[in-house]
């Protein structure tokens, strides 16, 4: 019973962890900063709102029309290349989106790579003006959408293999054609698949600084960053903030009513899949293709420009040392909260496996929460708190006589570490709720009956079972950790850059290719991770 109180007692404080970013942005944003919001009101706030809805329903669209497409090819359809696409279709979510953005501009900029090829065929001004231009609104939608279409990929390719046979033939037996099939019954069994992928691709939309602030769109999340920094208004950058999370309140909702009257029950007696139809000559061939495209828009055109920036200016030949410290810091930092985020998100799923009652079940839907905020915004909120628990132990200090330890939290990097661990605590919650759900009670009750305590149950049942969720959200919360961006310039220390900032800095000096070698480093850690959550992607198909 004393193991149960201290995983309960866990589990409630790591959501009142995750809560409190909310509470203080609330909490700031109650200010009143009357000059700053006359100046928002008339001249930020309108446009930012504008670009910020005009960015996300582009960006969704696209994603929902590339994504859904390719999962119906690859679920319903076989033809040649279909095994290698397996594999690589997800791979753009190995780009960061603000690696795409200064990869496109760099190759589309006067004098890019890509005008340098048309002005082989054209005379130099006619290449000029065919080079379409990146730095707008369109630009950023094709960019961070062709970089996030695998989220609605993967949840629309899921639901598709597991659709039942028997509704297509039911269709068919009517007189539907294959493309009606798609649009009447596929299409709106997906639907709950559709609106998780869009929502995450909306979340990751309103989350990205880098590609929004380089590629000239105001969004709402570079609104709060310029309020903050440059006219250096913290409630005017709160106020801003509430904005973004009742975006993101809206944004839950309408996944929520996506998802609606969405259960959907197959035939016992009847649970073939729907078996995949052969595509060959000129069909095929164009299936291969429009599959393939946005694999090379997203990833390979990136990965391809990075490689060749880094041989061509001789960044593997000679390795700047501050690239080895800034991976290193990148490094630290996401293997500490990736450990803490595990710890915590095993802790918090224990609580309610023990004993579901109604406060740990409050506790683990909070503690899945924190991927739903901007990294700006948590940063934002977690400011204060993380302040005051500094002048707290400065304060303490003074009281005892000692020397004053100065900003501990912000100083040390630990303000980092926070922000990722309640950004991506949801990944290893999700992944351990769903290992847990494998394991039947009957084990934990005939491990009780043999004599073995809670805590032996755990580490002779449980542990064991869930170690290869416990991986996979190891792996990619890692991984989300080392692409993090806006936290991390906000948080970090002093003089203390990781790869993701100081590939920034590059940017932000207009020598992005410098930075190449680092951007190269992780995609390169971020491949592996990509590809091992596809290994078991493909069902085999029903009979025909």
């Amino acid at each position: 019973m004393r193991a149960g109180r201290i995983v309960a007692a866990i589990a409630v404080l790591t959501a009142i962890l995750v809560a409190a970013p909310v509470v203080s942005i609330v909490a700031l944003a109650i200010q009143p900063a009357p000059d700053v919001w006359q100046h928002l009101l008339a001249y930020v706030l309108p446009l930012a709102i504008r670009d910020t809805a005009l960015l996300l329903g582009g960006v969704g669209t696209l994603a929902l029309l590339v994504g859904a497409g390719t999962a119906w090819l690859m679920s319903l359809h076989d033809f040649r290349g279909r095994q290698m696409l397996i594999w690589l279709m997800p791979l753009p979510l190995a780009i960061p989106t603000y690696l795409a953005a200064y990869v496109y501009v760099d190759l589309f900029e006067p004098l890019g790579l890509v005008h340098r090829t048309l002005a082989i065929w054209f005379p130099p001004g006619d290449a000029v003006f065919a080079l379409p231009n990146l730095r707008s609104l369109p630009g950023a939608i094709f960019v961070i959408g062709i970089v996030l279409y695998p989220y609605v990929y993967l949840s629309a390719r899921a639901m598709f293999q597991f659709q039942s046979a028997e509704f297509a033939e039911a269709a068919r037996t009517l007189g539907a054609s294959r493309w009606n099939v798609f649009w009447r019954v596929s299409l709106p069994m997906a639907r709950p698949a559709l609106a998780v992928g869009v929502a995450l691709v909306s979340l990751e939309t309103l989350n990205d600084i880098g590609a929004s602030e380089y590629l000239g769109v105001r969004t709402l999340t570079v609104s709060v960053f310029t309020t903050w920094l440059n006219r250096g208004s913290l409630a005017g950058a709160a106020q801003l903030s509430c904005f973004m999370l009742a975006i993101v309140a809206g944004l839950i909702a309408m996944e929520r009513y996506g998802r609606r009257n969405a259960a959907i029950e197959f035939s016992a007696e009847s649970p073939r899949l729907i078996p995949r139809t052969m595509l060959v000559g000129i069909k095929g061939q164009a299936a291969f293709a429009a599959c393939l495209l946005p694999v090379l828009l997203g990833f390979f055109v990136p990965l391809l420009f990075l490689m060749r920036e880094s041989f061509r200016r001789g960044l593997l030949a000679n390795v700047d040392m501050s690239l080895w410290r800034d991976a290193f810091n990148s490094v630290a930092f996401a293997g500490l909260a990736t450990l803490i985020a595990l710890l915590l998100g095993f802790t918090t799923i224990l609580a309610c496996r023990w004993r579901p009652t109604a406060l740990r079940l409050i506790a683990m839907n909070v503690s899945q929460t924190g991927y739903a905020l901007p990294g700006l915004v948590l940063a934002l909120g977690l400011l204060t708190p993380v302040l005051a628990i500094d002048n707290g132990l400065n304060t303490l200090a003074e009281w005892m006589g000692r020397s004053l330890p100065g900003l501990i939290l912000v100083g040390s990097g630990a303000a980092v570490v926070v922000a990722y661990v309640i950004r991506f605590l949801a990944v290893p919650t999700g992944f351990i709720k769903a290992g847990f759900e494998r394991i039947p009670l009957d084990y934990d009750d005939s491990a009780r009956a043999a004599g073995a305590g809670q805590t032996a149950s755990m580490r002779l049942i449980h542990l064991p079972l869930l170690r290869p969720a416990m991986l996979g959200a190891v792996i990619v919360v890692f991984v989300d950790c080392l692409k993090e961006l806006p936290a991390t310039l906000l948080l970090r220390p002093l003089n203390v850059e990781t790869l993701a900032t100081s590939i920034y800095q590059f940017a932000s000096r207009g020598s992005f290719e410098e930075g190449a070698l680092a951007a190269l480093l992780i995609v390169a850690a971020s491949i592996g991770p990509v590809a091992w959550l596809t290994r078991f992607s493909d069902l085999p198909s029903g009979p025909a």
